[in-house]
Order: structure tokens, then sequence, then C-alpha cells
């Protein structure tokens, strides 16, 4: 099977949740098939729920969609490093492989902070892939913190 990346499709739910005052994070779920099962941007405000990340909720939905609360074989694609708590859930969820475009040395939880899925405790550990779109990725997250100083 080619590798088709669907960091496209993580930058636009990431300039959604811009658009709607949230930190601009997008996330994508993809099936071992190539099928986008499920996309977000954060939502932490908007939902008052510090665990709105755009992970999570692309976790969630794409989960529900396969009515199982594994994702074996299926891809994320985020614009920005997780944290340590979505990294706990891309793990608890089996996702096979991690694309991400931003890395994140202040909150990141795979390659900066809690390195979770490099603990004995991480029950999988999924393929990570760092700098997917980094420039993109890491644009849109400088311009909307800039607008904010």
């Amino acid at each position: 099977m080619m590798f088709t990346s669907h960091m496209e499709l993580a930058l636009q739910e990431a300039k959604h949740a811009a658009d709607r005052g949230e930190v601009p994070v997008g996330a994508v779920v993809v099936s071992k098939d190539g099928v986008v099962l499920a996309s977000a941007g954060n939502r932490t405000r908007e939902l008052s729920d510090p665990s709105a990340h755009a992970e999570m909720l692309a976790i969630r939905d794409a989960c529900a969609a396969l009515g199982s609360e594994r994702l074996i074989g299926c891809d994320l694609y985020v614009t920005l490093e997780p944290c340590a708590m979505c990294a706990g859930v891309i793990a608890a969820a089996r996702v096979a492989r991690v694309y991400y475009g931003a890395s994140d040395p202040k909150s990141g939880g795979t390659a900066h902070g809690a390195r979770v899925f490099t603990h004995a405790q991480a029950h999988h550990t999924p393929e990570v892939y760092d700098g997917i779109d980094a420039d993109r990725c890491e644009a849109l997250l400088t311009a909307f913190f800039a607008a904010r100083r």
C-alpha cells in the first residue's frame, strides 16, 4: 500500500480550532484500509473539558465508528506532538502509527517530557514519525500565540 499523508486534513482541523479560539491542534484517525474514521480539533475551552484535545476527540470518534475500544492497525495524524495524557490513550487504543508535525519540548509526551511510549508500563508502543509538515504546523501555532501576546 502506498503511503498517503493525512496531515492536510489535520491542519484543516487545527485551523478550525484556531477560528474557535482554541489552541490550533488537529488530529485524524485513519483505518488500516486508508479510510478516514474521524478528525477533530481542540475543544477544551468550548467544552470546558481539559481532556478535549484533538487526539482524544478523534480517537473517541474513531472507536465509536468501529464499535471497539481498540484501533488496531489504525494511524493517527496530529499537528503537534501528543502530550502525556494523549500518548497514554494512544497506547491504550493500540494505535499502530503516530505521525505528528510540530515538536512540543514544553508539553510533549512522546519525544519530550514523559516519553510515555518508552516506559515499561506502556502496554503498547506505536511507531512514531515526527516532523510531518512541521513547518506548516509550527507556523500555525506561532501565529496563533503571537496574536495573543
